[in-house]
């Protein structure tokens, strides 16, 4: 019960919060920064490295699996990728950018996640633009719509569910990979659990991990609800009731 009760005190207490010298501090210009030490600006390090880890993987990931789903080829290719990048440790990765040039830090961690990051966002948009029906889009180049019509106007709109999904399942797991970036003289919120190791503060260990799920959870919600508003209300009520 002392592990409950460290981790209770650990989030309750203000200064945790904002830092022991408050939320804000300055650099050597006499311009403002976060306190790195506050589970505020450690929160917001947590998620400028997945946005980012994720922005780099949809920039990737999203075009090649609309294209190809587009195409009706590659599905092979695209499974063979996906399944190497999600069979990839991240924190393998990790130990071989810092025996790299790139080093230590968020940069190192942005970029193992982005690996991590990159094969739902591919999958799903490759089985998304793939599996629209083949009457449908027939019927589209009947009406005398090009291959650029019937890909935006047709086809997207009808893949938006699955991109929308596969864009949430790797934000969500992002983020919660995110904490080992602590491992390689990263930030973000898995400095909590790794600092709470070091010195034996199981509490704050708990503490850590509570914060982290909460992220999760709370990103997730946020997605699937923005996954269900882009959803075009035809295909939403039809989820709706087969569910």
């Amino acid at each position: 019960m002392s592990t409950i009760s460290d981790a209770w005190d650990y989030l309750t207490t203000a200064e945790n919060w904002t830092g022991a010298n408050g939320l804000f501090g300055t650099n050597f210009d006499g311009s403002l920064r976060f306190q790195s030490d506050s589970i505020l600006a450690l929160t917001l390090e947590h998620l400028y490295m997945s946005v980012a880890a994720v922005a780099i993987a949809a920039a990737l990931a999203l075009p090649l699996g609309l294209w190809l789903g587009h195409i009706r080829r590659g599905g092979g290719a695209t499974t063979v990728v996906s399944n190497v990048s999600r069979a990839m440790p991240t924190l393998a990765l990790l130990t071989l950018f810092a025996a790299s040039s790139i080093g230590f830090g968020n940069r190192a961690v942005i970029i193992a996640a982005a690996i991590f990051a990159f094969p739902p966002i591919l999958t799903n948009a490759y089985t998304g633009m793939a599996d629209v029906d083949k009457d449908v889009r027939e019927a589209a180049f009947g009406q005398g719509m090009t291959r650029r019509q019937v890909a935006l106007r047709v086809e997207l709109p009808l893949a938006v569910p699955l991109i929308a999904a596969g864009l949430r399942t790797s934000t969500t797991q992002t983020v919660a990979t995110v904490p080992l970036a602590a491992l390689v003289a990263g930030g973000g919120l898995g400095v909590i659990i790794n600092s709470g190791l070091a010195t034996q503060r199981y509490g704050q260990v708990l503490a850590g991990g509570i914060l982290v799920a909460t992220l999760c959870l709370g990103i997730d919600w946020l997605l699937a609800r923005l996954q269900r508003r882009v959803t075009p209300a035809p295909l939403r009520e039809r989820a709706t009731a087969a569910a």
